[in-house]
């Protein structure tokens, strides 16, 4: 096998040095070893990657929920398979500062690559019956990535990953990118996921991303709570250990470490990281305020699963912050913070092209951000809850906050929330698919009242403009009775444990 000359072409000689100690399989060296657990959208990536409709994917998610590793457990796994290392291109755009300085770091690396390590053109390489793989991560990092890449798919035959922490970098460069990109968002573990990474192992999922054509049946629920009560012991550990420090993967993984240096770590490489590099610079240029961005945040975490709007953030601001910030200021703020995934924001249900004068709900991507933050561990688990009952109407919060921010991280699904109109009751969330709609409402706590905690779901399952066909009724405890035939009672945990 030739040795490719590394270190010819027009690269800087250290650059070209830190990309072959990037690519050690390019000498036949191994790399750095990898975790064996595989996040749930490996085999998703992999195939998009391989053969997907478009010749390049995005991978979006926060900070620290395992997209590198995800990139790497795919560079090995093409290499096992027999793929010519020198066919595989990795490259961090945050770790090398170099880069900042070359031109066009894309297409001029890309160049490089094929001078001094394919030996040949990407097209050379695609008209043999043979394909490149090039893997950037954190490729929001550079200026300018997205017309690099538009211009790489168009004009070569090669297939690429694409990587990035900051949403609103990413979301800037897509419409340009219209047909040649497939986008995949990656949030924190499932709670299988952490019963696979912290217990050893997890069953098959009961929803599946294919499964949208059944999703609005009764029979579906109906079994989906058969299947978790299947499971009840292992979903139970799960859910204490995801009730107990969240869902980011390094708190499972090293589930020997206090509480109080996983919470500093997520401080610092993941709220931190984000207000302080990813938010800073707005369009053209312009900085946003650091100090703005951390006490929206921080409204944000306290009054997640609610709808807190003008009404709270202005004079809480204004207050913390002694100036006259408008509401229009904070409610971008709480879109760049939308933008980064670490929440989300459910708007509003509209009917009708009728607008619905009401906040959107606040929805963090894990209350383990929230404890940190805050330094306020609330827990979701009913063991948890029975040891803190003065504790239950923030749980119930953070319930609404984690299911809010589960439901809008599945693809297909329209998820909203149904604000009081009139005489008709307001209803925690109301996912759509198609044609018809699903409305969810949660109530944590161990009484339920069958009659008045199903009042909202009745309503709207009874007007038929709605067109829905099932009430899901989520609880803290598992075995809770409704009469009514049309609505599904399923605990918290069981919810979680489907995907």
């Amino acid at each position: 096998m030739k040795t490719p000359d590394l270190f010819h072409g027009s690269l800087p000689f250290d650059l070209a040095e830190d990309l072959q100690s990037l690519n050690p399989h390019w000498q036949g060296k191994p790399g750095p070893p990898v975790p064996p657990f595989r996040r749930w959208i490996f085999p998703r990536l992999l195939q998009l990657l391989k053969s997907g409709l478009t010749p390049a994917v995005v991978l979006r998610g926060p900070r620290r929920v395992g997209k590198t590793v995800l990139v790497r457990q795919v560079m090995e796994h093409l290499l096992g398979e027999g793929v010519d290392p020198h066919h595989v291109f990795y490259l961090p755009f945050d770790e090398i500062r170099s880069l900042r300085e070359v031109p066009d770091p894309v297409m001029t690396i890309t160049r490089w690559f094929e001078r001094s390590v394919l030996t040949q053109s990407l097209n050379e390489l695609a008209r043999a019956g043979k394909t490149a793989y090039l893997l950037f991560d954190e490729v929001q990092n550079i200026d300018s990535w997205s017309p690099q890449i538009k211009h790489l798919v168009d004009n070569h035959r090669v297939r690429v990953v694409v990587t990035g922490s900051s949403s609103l970098r990413i979301e800037a460069g897509r419409d340009s990118l219209a047909g040649r990109i497939t986008t995949v968002d990656l949030g924190t573990l499932h709670l299988r996921e952490i019963s696979h990474l912290r217990f050893g192992g997890a069953p098959e999922p009961y929803w599946a991303d294919n499964g949208m054509d059944t999703v609005t049946t009764l029979d579906f629920w109906r079994r989906a709570v058969s299947y978790s009560a299947e499971h009840r012991e292992a979903r139970r550990r799960a859910f204490t250990a995801f009730s107990e420090r969240g869902g980011y993967p390094i708190a499972h993984e090293r589930h020997d470490a206090p509480w109080p240096e996983i919470a500093d770590y997520l401080i610092e490489t993941v709220i931190k990281r984000a207000i302080q590099h990813d938010l800073r610079m707005g369009s053209r240029g312009l900085k946003r305020d650091e100090k703005l961005l951390e006490e929206v945040f921080r409204l944000s975490c306290r009054y997640a699963g609610q709808t807190p709007g003008q009404k709270v953030f202005v004079p809480e601001i204004q207050q913390a912050l002694s100036g006259n910030i408008g509401w229009n200021r904070i409610l971008s703020y709480l879109r760049f913070l939308d933008g980064t995934l670490l929440m989300r924001l459910v708007p509003p249900m509209e009917l009708r092209l009728k607008r619905r004068k009401s906040a959107p709900k606040v929805c963090l991507c894990d209350h383990a951000l929230r404890a940190a933050w805050l330094q306020e561990v609330v827990p979701l688990d009913p063991e948890g809850l029975g040891r803190d009952p003065h504790l239950s109407d923030l749980a119930g919060h953070l319930a609404e906050s984690t299911l809010g921010y589960f439901l809008a991280s599945i693809p297909g699904l329209d998820v909203a929330h149904f604000p009081e109109r009139g005489a008709e009751p307001e209803v925690d969330f109301v996912i759509t698919v198609g044609a018809r709609r699903i409305p969810i409402e949660v109530k944590y706590r161990r009484r339920i009242d069958p009659h008045e905690d199903t009042r909202g779901l009745r309503a709207f399952l009874e007007k038929t403009v709605y067109n829905a066909p099932v009430g899901l009724l989520v609880t803290l405890e598992d075995d809770v009775l409704v009469p009514d035939p049309r609505i599904v009672p399923i605990s918290l945990s069981s919810f979680l444990w489907l995907r």
